[in-house]
């Protein structure tokens, strides 16, 4: 299965305040983990601020690829999930340290060997998760749910992983929310 491509419209202001189009595309940054092929990063924009300054400034998908958003930020991307493979099932959680860090977040990964599955990871933000196409398994440290187009997941700062058990390749629509823990919960974490 391929996907289509993703085209990205960004609409700004000219001198006199007139509603104009920027730029019309292709995504500028799409990258693929060597960790983990198959899956690839495709960046669509992302804040840094809270309320976001609106302006005609720079592209902000350039610079280093990270999982979570800019500080008291936001960040859209599409992610293509490939299906699991039993060599990956079985031997994936001795590199996703390295695997996170392709992405800034090498800290983000949760998984060992008693993991539920080698992608857990946990990032301190609210991610809106929509599935576009394929199937997917979101995988929590107790339970598991089904994923078909159409579903999303509001991920409020878990342990999770994504796993494609479909034999298909998935694309997934993420929505990223910088976020902070509250500090009962926070203490409860640091202890785990």
């Amino acid at each position: 299965m391929t996907f289509p491509d993703i085209q990205r419209v960004v609409t700004g202001h000219d001198k006199n305040g007139k509603a104009i189009v920027v730029s019309e595309g292709p995504l500028p940054v799409v990258k693929e983990l060597a960790h983990v092929p198959g899956t690839v990063f495709h960046e669509v924009w992302s804040t840094s601020a809270t309320p976001p300054v609106i302006d005609n400034g720079d592209d902000p998908t350039f610079g280093e690829l990270t999982i979570s958003p800019p500080e008291n930020g936001t960040r859209i991307r599409f992610v293509d999930i490939p299906p699991e493979t039993e060599d990956f099932l079985k031997h994936g959680a001795a590199s996703m340290t390295a695997a996170f860090s392709e992405v800034g977040e090498g800290k983000a990964s949760t998984s060992s060997e008693n993991s539920p599955h080698p992608l857990m990871h946990r990032t301190e933000t609210i991610d809106y998760g929509i599935v576009i196409a394929g199937e997917l398994t979101l995988v929590l440290d107790d339970s598991e749910v089904e994923l078909k187009p159409g579903s999303v997941v509001i991920q409020r700062g878990t342990n999770h992983a994504w796993a494609n058990r479909s034999g298909k390749p998935c694309r997934m629509l993420f929505v990223l929310i910088d976020a902070t823990y509250d500090p009962e919960l926070a203490k409860v974490l640091a202890d785990r």
